[in-house]
């Protein structure tokens, strides 16, 4: 039973190929295509809202340096909630629900914001590792904390995003096991527990969302700190 729970998060395979880069090339598929035309339909107007919405919730915080990012940062914001938003339906795989593809998102994005900071003012980035007035005793043992709080932001990023949706699928298959099974037992539990089950998948479409903007707004400040 608890191997059959953790099956969902195994990645389907065809032919002993895995099919997790077709599923990351899905959510591309939903995208209205573009053309000529300033508006073609309802679709694409929301579309552009939304873009525009997100990028500049995300551009706010960052000055003009930083809007050259604004690409990266909403197209990840974009394929993060697609992903999440699709992995909530039934017989679906969620591939930001393995933490090697959260690491291989949040790692190379942090280390370049890291980088971009090091290369355009190397002085100001290095003395977020020692705080003002720091008495001198505390200066080592200050630096060794902030460095590896630092060194772990990367796997923060990956590991909320991972657990948070993990967690949430774990319990909507574990409600809607138990609805199943105690519907010809005990049909009132049954159907207090559905309920149970349908406000917990409305509360997991608000993680999902949320998840996907806490890992893309994490990225803009970490990139605020460094230009």
């Amino acid at each position: 039973m608890n191997l059959s729970f953790f099956d969902q998060f195994t990645s389907p395979c065809l032919l002993g190929i895995p099919l997790i880069l077709l599923s990351l090339l899905f959510p591309t598929l939903l995208l209205p295509t573009p053309n000529n035309r300033w508006i073609t339909n309802r679709l694409s107007t929301l579309q552009l809202w939304l873009f525009n919405l997100i990028t500049k919730q995300l551009m706010i915080p960052l000055n003009k340096e930083g809007h050259k990012w604004a690409l990266i940062l909403t197209s990840l914001m974009f394929l993060l909630l697609t992903i999440n938003l699709l992995g909530l339906l039934p017989y679906t795989f969620t591939p930001t629900t393995q933490l090697s593809m959260n690491m291989a998102l949040a790692f190379p994005l942090w280390l370049a914001t890291l980088l971009t900071g090091l290369r355009n003012q190397p002085s100001i980035s290095l003395a977020h590792l020692l705080p003002e007035g720091t008495p001198t005793p505390l200066i080592p043992a200050l630096i060794m904390i902030e460095t590896t709080s630092l060194l772990i932001r990367p796997l923060a990023l990956g590991v909320r995003l991972t657990a948070n949706l993990t967690a949430g699928h774990l319990l909507i298959q574990l409600i809607s096991t138990a609805t199943v099974v105690l519907l010809p037992i005990m049909p009132a539990v049954s159907i207090l527990t559905a309920s149970i089950l349908l406000l917990l998948t409305i509360l997991e479409l608000a993680v999902a969302i949320i998840q996907a903007y806490v890992f893309v707004l994490l990225l803009s400040l970490y990139l605020q700190e460094n230009i």
